[in-house]
């Protein structure tokens, strides 16, 4: 009544459409001609990394950014650790649901102070996540996401009360999360497949949204596949010894000079390489902190390709490898790069989790009965700064032509902002997603097989035929045996002798 005579009996409504087969609400009513502005928030809630968004609902325009560390971390690095707390721990589950919910608080805090925006001008929130994040969300415990068959309390998308979540914006705020795929590909993967619609291409797209659990899509207008595979958070930066997040002052690019051995580097923040006279001055007091997880990748990579390890991952010594930056590092290797090192450790942390994320995609590929793909599309919070020629050289990928493999950046974020801004999109997705078919890796026996081959670099068995017309990946042999952390010196040396006998 209020605004009705404040405004002279003429109101402006805000009307909540959904997604355009439910009753419209009313949201919010405003005194007169109300000319400001509403927002929305667009959210991707990853294992290691929360992103939001906040874009106009009006124009589209996103007007303020931000992100960071998931504080769920603390109870357990991946999703089966943090399943695992929930098992263990009598009201786990509540309480990391608490934690993502004041992450998620404080993040459309920092937004709304960065875009100049009341909280109660944002009506609307979109968000995705993989599916342990999706129930932690929602305070569902996620204890049957634990083990094979991984059951779901819901694959539908919801729309939900703000207060519902406890998430405070205007009070009646409307919230979409998007449906979940399958039990460990969960409405992230929708909104990547959303964003990047491969089921609208002829060509053959693998779509894999690099995280602390890949999610993985291939498809095209016929049939559409996807699965997870469990990478861990080392291509993120974390259980490497001198990893960090994607930050200023963190190694991003790596180049070896194949002849000397000798590196050179760039770190978030500058556009200057390390042999520059002027790196240090450009990149001031904080230095190099730093290996972010482009950085490790790009690092491994060159290492490979300058015979400063082998196929099975091993380093070299300084008298094998032919540099002194090769050193002793206890049983085996360190690469000195700066004033870290990269490790036997932080190589096996990186093959264990590039093995994972190709034995996921060639599972999907033996389903669909292919050895190759038309084109391959890098997503994920750091995919716009991978290389493709590093990833292929790593064997994160199948072996394509450079030239198709591009990145999409955050596909999920992006994929959560065309649901928030496109009702029509809401319903597209939902229909898609019925028709994907689910594998799970891991009850798929060959899973383990296409694994184990993955581990070397770039692969025990796959030939990577156009990466050999670029990159002339030499056979050099340093520790023996797969694995690379347990290669090299004389303990790999007694350890195998003694598997022999």
């Amino acid at each position: 009544q209020k605004a009705l005579r404040d405004g002279e009996w003429k109101v402006t409504c805000a009307v909540h459409q959904g997604t355009g087969l439910d009753t419209p609400r009313i949201v919010q009513v405003w005194p007169g001609y109300y000319e400001g502005s509403i927002y929305g928030l667009a959210f991707d809630v990853g294992s290691t990394t929360i992103a939001c968004h906040m874009a106009d609902l009006q124009t589209g325009e996103v007007v303020a950014s931000s992100g960071l560390m998931n504080p769920q971390i603390r109870f357990g690095e991946d999703l089966m650790s943090r399943v695992s707390y929930s098992m263990m721990n009598q009201g786990g589950a509540a309480e990391m649901t608490k934690a993502v919910r004041e992450a998620i608080n404080a993040l459309i805090g920092q937004v709304a102070a960065e875009g100049r925006v009341d909280r109660e001008d944002i009506l609307e929130a979109v968000f995705v996540g993989n599916p342990v994040m999706h129930h932690l969300l929602l305070g569902i415990d996620p204890v049957e996401l634990g083990w094979a068959p991984f059951a779901l309390a819901t694959s539908n998308s919801l729309q939900l009360w703000a207060a519902e979540l406890d998430v405070h914006m205007h009070p009646n705020a409307r919230i979409y999360v998007l449906p979940c795929i399958a039990g460990h590909v969960g409405a992230d993967a929708a909104a990547v497949a959303l964003s990047e619609a491969p089921y609208q291409q002829s060509e053959l797209t693998l779509v894999v949204d690099v995280g602390t659990n890949a999610e993985i899509i291939l498809g095209d207008m016929e049939e559409m596949l996807a699965c997870s595979s469990p990478t861990g958070p080392a291509f993120e930066g974390a259980q490497i010894s001198s990893g960090q997040r994607a930050a200023p002052g963190a190694i991003e690019k790596v180049e070896i000079n194949p002849h000397t051995k000798e590196p050179r580097f760039r770190v978030i923040g500058s556009e200057l390489w390390s042999d520059d006279p002027s790196f240090t001055q450009a990149i001031g007091a904080q230095g190099v902190t730093g290996i972010c997880g482009s950085g490790i990748i790009e690092a491994i990579a060159e290492m490979r390709i300058a015979c400063l390890v082998d196929e099975d991952g091993a380093i070299g010594s300084a008298e094998a490898a032919g540099t002194p930056r090769c050193i002793p590092d206890g049983r085996t290797h360190a690469y000195v790069l700066h004033d870290g090192t990269v490790t036997q450790q932080d190589i096996r942390a990186i093959q264990l989790a590039k093995a994972a994320l190709y034995a996921g995609a060639r599972l999907l590929m033996d389903k669909r009965g292919v050895e190759t793909v038309d084109r391959v599309v890098l997503a994920g919070a750091f995919g716009a700064h991978i290389s493709p020629k590093h990833a292929m050289v790593l064997g994160m990928i199948p072996d394509c032509p450079l030239e198709k493999v591009s990145s999409a950046g955050n596909a999920a974020g992006t994929g959560a902002r065309i649901a928030l801004l496109n009702s029509a999109a809401r319903r597209e997705i939902e229909s898609v997603v019925r028709r994907i078919e689910k594998i799970e890796t891991a009850v798929e026996p060959k899973f383990q097989e296409h694994f184990v081959n993955a581990i070397a670099i770039p692969h025990k068995t796959d030939p990577f035929a156009e990466l050999g017309k670029l990159v002339a990946l030499k056979a050099v042999k340093f520790g023996g045996g797969s694995g690379g952390a347990d290669s090299g010196g004389e303990g790999g040396r007694r350890r195998r002798r003694r598997s022999k006998t």
